[in-house]
């Protein structure tokens, strides 16, 4: 090592870091629920993942509801709201069925604008989405040859080839088309597993246009929810990025990702502009504990970006991202790590990432 390089880690490890608020990430020393009025929750991968409590979830929530308003929002076009308050109630909380906010309601709120009220409609999909186009006063078919009006189309399980078969039968005729959601993969006990949006991409490759989509990351299920508990001035908690995370950024409202479902550290590093979330935590316990500030400071010997989140410091040197210094927790190593590349301006495929900041992955 020279004098010169010498003298210059001296001068990286002793130079104290001038700090100032970084614009790419929320940085405030409050909790995430701090100052809202409602807390909605995705299910899959937050509350639960298939029939189990995810750790910590039902605490946490249940601590949120003794100061505001709790709603769930499901893109799981498969279920009834009475099937998923009652498994919400199973696991320990109290829920009523019209805290439960379905994209099987929001897609047939978006139908009843389309098409004259008690029209034939063809449903693709189960019980979750046939009992809300029914209650709507719409008729149910599962045949094109009844000449539907439209066509609503969400997952279940036992969605087959025959059904898919139809919808594109009817969807020849120009009819409109509304989708629950267009989720790739859906977290269930055994594991990932193809979603509605597998589903809708069949379809779409047969008769050659797209669905209106009501559920995440469309803003029709938030309007449905902001109209229900009557205040949009809320905080959202998923686990996807694509849907959750993006949803919420349109539809004007704060985001946390939790790390519980399917998106993890190398996905959040990689988020681009409209699905950065405004919080990152570990578990829904992070929800009422103070979110640390993330500061950010010049060096003054090589003029790299140093940001620092807590005790973790992350250096941006260019296009290569390091970590400074680890401190006593990972979640603020990524929170660090998300600023620095989030706020770079640079694409992450151009980027040499410190495997450390995806050590979860």
């Amino acid at each position: 090592m020279t004098v010169l390089s010498k003298l210059t880690w001296w001068l990286r490890k002793m130079m104290p870091i001038q700090t100032k608020i970084a614009p790419a990430m929320t940085s405030r020393d409050t909790s995430p629920l701090d100052g809202m009025n409602l807390l909605l929750a995705d299910l899959d991968g937050v509350v639960y993942t298939g029939a189990l409590a995810i750790p910590h979830a039902v605490e946490s929530i249940t601590r949120a509801a003794e100061q505001m308003r709790v709603g769930y929002i499901t893109n799981n076009a498969s279920r009834t709201p009475h099937s998923v308050a009652e498994q919400l109630m199973q696991l320990g909380l109290t829920v009523t069925v019209e805290e439960v906010v379905t994209s099987p309601q929001a897609a047939v709120r978006l139908l009843a604008g389309m098409v004259p009220a008690e029209s034939v409609i063809l449903v693709v999909g189960g019980e979750g989405l046939t009992s809300e186009v029914e209650k709507a006063g719409f008729v149910v078919t599962r045949s094109a040859d009844d000449s539907p009006a439209a066509v609503i189309q969400g997952f279940a399980p036992d969605v087959d080839w025959k059904q898919l078969a139809e919808a594109s039968f009817a969807l020849h005729a120009g009819i409109p088309w509304v989708a629950t959601n267009t989720d790739w993969t859906i977290p269930v006990a055994r594991g990932v597993a193809p979603g509605n949006g597998t589903l809708v991409s069949a379809v779409h490759t047969a008769v050659g246009r797209l669905p209106v989509v009501a559920g995440k990351p469309e803003v029709a299920i938030f309007e449905e929810a902001f109209a229900r508990f009557g205040t949009s001035h809320a905080l959202f908690i998923g686990d996807r990025l694509d849907t959750d995370i993006m949803g919420a950024n349109r539809a004007g409202i704060q985001s946390a990702l939790v790390l519980t479902g399917i998106d993890r550290a190398k996905q959040v590093l990689a988020a681009d502009k409209h699905s950065r979330p405004t919080f990152i935590i570990d578990d829904l316990r992070q929800l009422h504990e103070p979110y640390p500030e993330t500061r950010e400071a010049v060096d003054p010997v090589t003029g790299h970006r140093l940001i620092q989140v807590g005790e973790a410091v992350v250096r941006m040197a260019g296009n290569v991202v390091t970590i400074e210094k680890a401190g006593d927790r990972f979640i603020d190593v990524l929170r660090a790590g998300s600023a620095a590349i989030w706020g770079s301006g640079l694409a992450i495929y151009g980027l040499e990432v410190d495997p450390g900041l995806y050590a979860d992955a």
